[in-house]
């Protein structure tokens, strides 16, 4: 079978309130669509599980008891929340997914919102995110949050989760050169029908419809966290959607973190702490981490790479 008969087939949906497209390299369309059918089945599948916006789901039978009683979850979730937590212990904090005990009043990011609520206020509505006090028990599969009013959620992780899982069960239907492209967090495996790798496109911070530098990759995941997406602007200043756990404003310094490395919910989760670490806390951190590369933009348009980064 010659290359030049394999064609990329795309399809675009809207799935965990994001914009997912799977791309399959494939010859035939209907074999293309059915495999992505598959991916598409495995987000939504992942959706149930976590989402917050579903009484059903296992993220808020185990937000419902906080502080009364211990939730057993399924294997899968208790891992997620495994590996949660160990990031949490890497970035010292700065990824907690029980930064959903934030009140939504506090930050609803819309228009309306005209001025930063005061550091108190924030400070106060911050005390209930503690990873610490998200308690595993490895005995019954069971979470338990320790105090009254907190809650988890997987807005950091659970985007390049479902992208990997989607990935795999498309592999294992055959797929052998993709993309699953979660809003901007994706993992490509394989290679385009030319034989080369992908080329993945990094937003410009100030105009994220157009491309400030491109990136060949296979067998990777990216992921870019920008304060081009979600922003508030108060008093001429632009502030990000990116919340710092430890005092409950917005982060400012950094227009722009991508990362790079070979899983994508690696590379999800990772992108908002070097957010809130900022320039060179950030880039020290993933500099002493194996397989994982930043490139990150500050609020002058200074870019800072780490270590083994090649840009074109």
């Amino acid at each position: 079978m010659k290359i030049a008969d394999y064609q990329i087939f795309k399809r675009s949906c809207k799935l965990m309130g994001n914009r997912f497209e799977l791309s399959v390299v494939a010859e035939n369309e209907a074999w293309a669509n059915e495999r992505i059918d598959t991916g598409v089945e495995e987000i939504k599948r992942i959706e149930r599980l976590l989402t917050t916006f579903s009484d059903e789901s296992e993220t808020n039978q185990v937000n419902r008891n906080a502080g009364i009683k211990p939730v057993a979850v399924s294997r899968e979730t208790l891992e997620l929340i495994k590996r949660s937590l160990m990031i949490s212990r890497v970035t010292q904090g700065a990824f907690d997914i029980s930064y959903g005990s934030i009140d939504k009043r506090l930050w609803n990011f819309d228009q309306q919102m005209t001025a930063l609520p005061d550091k108190e206020t924030a400070q106060k509505m911050v005390r209930l995110i503690n990873y610490r006090n998200i308690l595993v028990n490895e005995a019954d599969c069971s979470v338990f949050l320790a105090e009254k009013g907190m809650r988890i959620g997987f807005g950091g992780i659970g985007k390049g989760y479902a992208a990997e899982r989607a990935k795999l069960v498309m592999k294992q239907e055959g797929v052998t050169s993709g993309v699953v492209n979660a809003s901007g967090d994706l993992t490509a495996w394989g290679l385009q029908p030319n034989g080369k790798k992908w080329t993945i496109g990094i937003a410009n911070p100030d105009a994220s419809h157009q491309i400030f530098s491109y990136l060949n990759v296979s067998e990777m995941a990216v992921a870019t966290s920008g304060n081009y997406e979600k922003f508030i602007m108060i008093d001429g200043k632009k502030y990000s959607h990116t919340i710092n756990p430890r005092t409950g404003l917005p982060v400012r310094g950094i227009k722009s973190v991508t990362i790079i490395t070979t899983n994508a919910e690696i590379a999800d989760a990772m992108a908002t702490p070097v957010t809130i670490m900022g320039v060179h806390a950030g880039l020290d951190m993933i500099n002493q981490m194996k397989d994982i590369e930043a490139i990150l933009i500050d609020d002058h348009d200074r870019l800072y790479t780490s270590r083994n980064i090649n840009i074109t």
